[in-house]
């Protein structure tokens, strides 16, 4: 695709100071801008190579002021929010670079199965008996898609991802390669035999709208009823969800957390990486938990700002870690008052 700096300025209400007629058809960024590419200022660490740049559009903030003239070569669009800009072009071109449709071929769609409009299926992919897809969604090679499953419209499933029967995807959701959904939850009853008995896991997963999953993360069905993804979830890469677990609207985390089964995640909660919750456990909405913490029992304070493992709140945490540190010069000082101590206790 190419735009021109007056299509470009037009589209985020700015205003051009160069060649209008410029054209480009790439990005890039500033201090690796290459002719032909359109990139931004939204850094002011990053001032100094605006005058450098081979970049043929740079678009920045209004109140920007430049030291001295950039290349004859760079055509400016000066907007008020150059990042927030910037973002939007990235979405238009990721839509414009994402917009495959049709079915490839070799691939397989069990006979009574539907798919909507401008729909995408990739090559070696699986449908499943009686399957219901929505309008636009793009399906990339290699994927699985189990019986009884629904997915909205304007979702993407990126190349592997792999979904059990009977889940429920909603609309605007992003699922990124190799994840997994509807995997059977870690249900095993020790026996008189001194083994484990697998528990069937009967359930599904319920991912409402406009949640974004990471690579290689799995979630496990419901051993009964439903593990529920709330809208607007976002989930990083190589995260754990077992069975029967909620999470709460718009609840971020980042890469490697692990929640364990039955756990009750609120609304707008923040989990940093590697932290991880044990089951059955309610976690209240708005908190936040530290990267690597471990949570071991009930959060019931909204808001609350937790680290450690376990993990408690933040201000204890602080304090006890500065006594934490300080550990090896008490031990020094203890050992020299008990020498002391001794020395001048009578024989």
């Amino acid at each position: 695709m190419e735009f021109t700096a007056k299509q470009v300025a037009e589209l985020l209400k700015g205003s051009v100071e160069g060649d209008a007629t410029v054209v480009v058809s790439n990005l890039s960024k500033i201090e690796e801008g290459k002719p032909g590419t359109l990139s931004f200022l939204a850094n002011p660490a990053y001032t100094p190579f605006i005058y450098e740049t081979d970049a043929s559009i740079v678009i920045l903030n209004h109140t920007v002021e430049l030291s001295k003239p950039v290349k004859k070569t760079c055509t400016l669009i000066r907007v008020d929010d150059a990042y927030g800009s910037f973002a939007k072009l990235l979405e238009i071109y990721q839509q414009f670079s994402q917009n495959k449709q049709g079915v490839e071929q070799p691939s397989f769609i069990t006979p009574g199965s539907t798919y909507g409009k401008d729909c995408y299926i990739g090559a070696f992919s699986y449908v499943g008996g009686n399957v219901r897809i929505g309008d636009n969604v793009k399906i990339y090679p290699q994927c699985y898609i189990g019986d009884n499953c629904t997915i909205g419209d304007n979702t993407v499933l990126f190349a592997g991802v792999k979904i059990y029967h009977d889940c429920v995807v909603g609309k605007e959701c992003t699922i990124h390669a190799s994840t997994v959904i509807g995997s059977d939850g870690f249900g095993f009853a020790p026996n008189s035999e001194n083994n484990y008995k697998k528990v069937p896991q009967i359930g599904n997963v319920v991912i409402e709208d406009y949640v974004e999953i990471g690579s290689n993360t799995s979630i496990d069905r419901a051993t009964l009823g439903s593990t529920i993804i709330h809208k607007g979830v976002k989930l990083d890469n190589l995260i754990q969800i077992a069975h029967n677990v909620e999470i709460g609207e718009n609840t971020v985390m980042a890469g490697g957390v692990f929640i364990a089964g039955s756990t009750k995640i609120g609304k707008n909660v923040m989990i940093g990486g590697q932290a991880g919750v044990i089951g059955h456990l309610k976690v209240a909405d708005g908190v936040k938990i530290a990267g690597q913490s471990g949570v071991g029992s009930d959060i019931d304070k909204e808001g609350e700002i937790v680290q450690g493992s376990p993990a408690f709140p933040i201000g204890e945490y602080k304090r006890s870690y500065v006594l934490f540190r300080g550990l090896q010069k008490l031990n020094s000082r203890i050992r020299d008052l008990e020498t002391e101590i001794k020395k001048n206790i009578p024989s």
